[in-house]
Formats: structure tokens, sequence, C-alpha cells
């Protein structure tokens, strides 16, 4: 699979997206200097103590104080905080090789026992702000790096369920254990396949300077301060996905493209030569066609290119999503293989969007009815494969016996929400009309699905003298095009009566043709 990043950096935000085969299903949007970002550690004061909860609420040093469940503190939490306490009154820095790692707290145990108001706690940030929620932290320290995370207080590796030969995972453990320093705690991804031990090290060695770079700040250390940075959303996303079919990052920024190259030199020096720098005067996004892709991509109704459409709905409990056929179907097929058809292309549009849009929480699928047991399955299963693609953590339920997919996909940054409605020439902004960009490619499906599908000839177009204009201008016009293309004469017909972007199509008889 050929995958590109493309970067586009602006004043006060980077714009990220991830294209697969030249279609987009990541965007990313980071403001520049911001903080309480996912992968965050920051040195915070414990304010209030929840019991009912079994929670407390942590500063951090943001407008909301942070919520820590006790679930999220982590086992090693007694270890944590004989850390802090050590490392607040000692002149000297805690000696990792012969700190003695305290006994794990108890899984069902209650937060007033482990902490207490004023309390300082070292803690990372698990969930970005969201909404009038602040940050998800936990106090389960760790260091996510190309093939290791590393834990602190901790002596256990754990290898990627994903790496499924006995003999390689036995070769990584030996590995790790031969160089992996004491008190700390190693998960292999799964990247980290049929990798040489200096690899292994190097990216160790890396991931233990980070923890040395916190011990040093402690000196001066006060509550709320942030002790690391996690890094920027490009670097976190090459870091994570970055292989062999990675073939390009294009960026506008030469400061930023230069800083992304030289930590690609210390993940992969292999992978060096694919960041280039975009110097043209059009916009990167409207270059690589992203910005047409956003347009059709958000908003409330989006459109598959055989005519099927998805509704899709956002409450503050859930995300509902309906699975609309559009009365475009194969009349040489029966209704049943109509509708398999049509779930199947889009329960790959819908693991698409839940990627592109960043969507979390409950989202409900309301598929076409399918009768039969093993279309459901058959669905279930292309639903499952085009989800394995997300990495972000999620649960697919099989379809109930009401035909409704239910799925859970875990939040972590606030959701994607682009803003695709434009302003309406005719009302002057008292209204919205669909993205502009998008108009055109409407008429062309539609001009296809009538002349391929529905025989239709002899057609005319009437439309708004302003869409007439840009249909029939010049030689390379879209009437000329058409003739080409379908081998008949497509007629467009202005009318002043028409609003901007109205248009309907006639028959030979005159007959409007209804969609």
């Amino acid at each position: 699979m050929n995958k590109e990043l493309i970067i586009d950096s602006r004043t006060n935000e980077v714009e990220i997206a991830l294209l697969e085969e030249k279609q987009l299903v990541e965007l990313n949007k980071e403001k520049k200097n911001n903080n309480h970002t996912v992968g965050d550690i920051y040195l915070g004061r414990v304010k209030k103590i929840m019991p009912g909860l079994n929670a407390a609420f942590v500063d951090v040093g943001y407008e909301k104080d942070a919520f820590l469940h006790y679930l999220d503190l982590g086992p090693q939490l007694n270890s944590l905080i004989k850390f802090i306490k050590i490392s607040q009154s000692a002149n000297e820095k805690v000696n990792m090789d012969t700190f003695v790692i305290e006994p794990d707290i108890e899984k069902t145990g209650k937060i007033t026992n482990v902490l207490k108001s004023n309390q300082a706690i070292l803690v990372q940030i698990a969930k970005e702000p969201i909404s009038t929620k602040g940050p998800r932290i936990s106090s389960e320290i760790s260091f996510p790096g190309r093939y290791l995370v590393l834990v602190p207080f901790s002596n256990r590796i754990s290898i990627s369920q994903k790496i499924k030969s006995q003999e390689e995972r036995n070769r990584l453990k030996r590995l790790i254990q031969s160089i992996k320093p004491k008190n700390f705690g190693v998960i292999i991804r799964t990247v980290a396949e049929n990798k040489n031990v200096a690899e292994l090290d190097a990216d160790l060695r890396n991931l233990v300077s980070k923890w040395t770079s916190i011990m040093d700040k402690f000196d001066d250390a006060k509550p709320p301060m942030k002790m690391l940075s996690e890094l920027d959303r490009t670097s976190a996303i090459l870091r994570d996905l970055l292989n062999k079919d990675f073939n390009s990052v294009m960026i506008n920024d030469a400061v930023l493209a230069e800083e992304i190259k030289n930590y690609i030199l210390t993940i992969a020096p292999d992978k060096a030569d694919i960041i280039k720098l975009y110097k043209s005067k059009v916009p990167i996004f409207e270059h690589y066609g992203i910005d047409k892709q956003i347009k059709s991509s958000f908003g409330k109704i989006v459109s598959i290119k055989s005519g099927v459409y998805l509704i899709v709905e956002h409450t503050e409990a859930m995300h509902v999503i309906d699975v609309n056929s559009g009365h475009r179907l194969n009349t040489d097929k029966n209704q049943e293989s109509n509708a398999l058809e049509v779930n199947l292309e889009a329960a790959t549009e819908i693991a698409r969007q839940l990627r592109l849009r960043d969507m979390g929480g409950i989202i409900v699928v309301d598929f076409i009815d399918l009768h039969e047991a093993s279309n459901r399955r058959k669905l279930f299963q292309v639903l499952t494969e085009e989800m394995a693609k997300d990495s972000t953590k999620h649960t697919i339920l099989p379809p109930s016996k009401f035909g409704l997919v239910q799925i859970t996909r875990q939040r972590v940054r606030p959701e994607m929400n682009v803003e695709v409605l434009e302003k309406c020439p005719a009302c002057d902004g008292t209204g919205k009309i669909k993205p502009s960009m998008l108009f055109i490619d409407e008429i062309e499906n539609n001009v296809r699905y009538l002349i391929n599908e529905q025989n239709e000839s002899n057609i005319t177009i009437s439309t708004n003298p302003y869409i007439y204009a840009y249909l029939t201008r010049g030689f390379n016009s879209f009437q000329m095009r058409w003739l080409f293309k379908y081998k008949q004469w497509i007629k467009v017909k202005p009318l002043t009566a028409y609003h901007f972007l109205e248009y309907h199509f006639f028959n030979k008889n005159n007959d409007e043709i209804k969609l």
C-alpha cells in the first residue's frame, strides 16, 4: 500500500494529511506550541480526592484540573511516589540500578489509601482536553519508541501479540533481556520483528535518555510543571507508521522539513530521502487534491462514487451513521444482493470516516437490512478487515437482530470537525450551501448515471446562467468532454429563474428526470 504524508505548515498550526493510495484517510491539526497533548509528562499536584468516583483531580497547569482514576494509577504507583519523594528531598538524582521497587498497589483498592490532597505526582496525558472536560491522565508512565516502549519501575518484558512466531518472540525476549537496564520494563512493538540488536539498543538508549532528562529536572521542579514533551504529531505518525510502504513526506516549510528529516535520520536513516520540500505557489493541499477530499468527506451527508451515501449524525452520547442506497441499484440483481453490495461499499467508507474524523465513543451504524445470516457474517468480516487498518483501539459487535452494528472506538483527541457548507451568494450568508468545488462532480456523476445506467438520450440540463457559462465555455468545455466521453450531445439551457446552484435534467419529451 502506497502511503504519503502531506504537511501544511501555517502561522499558528500544522495540518497533516495521511494518504493511502491517494485517498485521504487521516487528518490531524496541531497547534504550534500546544500544551497538554497526548504523551506529555507533567509534575502535577493533587487538588481534590473524590472517594465516590475513586478518582482524583490533579492540577497540571490547564484551566480545568485533569482527571485521574484509580485504574489509571498503574501498579507501580508506590515506587513512583517513593521516587518523587527521594528526588525532591535529596541533592542528587536517584540511581535506578540501586533503587528498590515497592510492591504493586491493589487492583481493586481505594484512591484514598494511596493519594492525598496537595501531593506531588508525576503523570502523563492520556486524553487531550475535550469539550468542557480537562485532560485525562495516567500515572503509569511510558515512553514509546520506534521499536520499544519503556516503562520505569518494572522488570517485565512484554511482546506484541501480532508477532506470531514463537522463535522470533524468544529471540526478541533474549535480546531485550541482555540490554535492558535494571528497574525498567519493556514492551516490544510489532515493528521490532526481525530487527537486529543494534537497532533495538539504539532505540532503548534513546528512551532511557528521556527518563534521565526528567530525573535531571527534579532539582528545581515545582508543580504544575511540564517535565517532557511528546513528539509533535508529525513525528509521532512517522514513528508509528513508517515502513516500506511510505514513499513520500511533502512539507511546505523548510525549517519543519529539516527538523523532520533529522528525526527520520535517527529512526530510519534509509528513509531520509522521502522528505521533500514543496515549493509551488499553489497551496499544498489544493495541489494534491486534499481540499476537495476534505469537502467531500466531512459534513452530514457523505457521498460515495456509486451513488451510495451516508448520513452522519453527532449527538452528545453517541454517533449514528445511516447507510442509504440512493436508489441506484442493479436491476439484474435481487434485493438481498443489492443490499449486500451497498453495505460492503459503505463498510469500507465507514471505516475510513472513523479514522478521518477521529470519531470516538459509541458509534451505531444502521446498514440496509440483510435477511441471510451468511451475508450478515460477510458484512461483519469486511467491516472488521477494514477497521483493522485503524491503529486506534476499537471493538466491533456483529449486526444485531435490528440490523444495527455497534462500534466503540477510543477517543484520545478532540474529534476532527470541518465546516464544509459555504456562504450562500443569493442570501448573503443567512443560509448555507453545499461546497461549490463538489458541485460539478455531482452533475458529472448524474450525467454518467443517466447515460450508462438509465440509457437516457437527448438529455437537457437546465441551470442558472452562471453555471451554464461554466459548463459550455471554450472548446474544452464540459459539454465537449461529455460528447467525446458518451458519444452524445448534452444540451445546456440557461434559466435566470434558477438560483445559483440549481439544476434539473429533462428528457427528449421535455419531462423532468427525477434523480
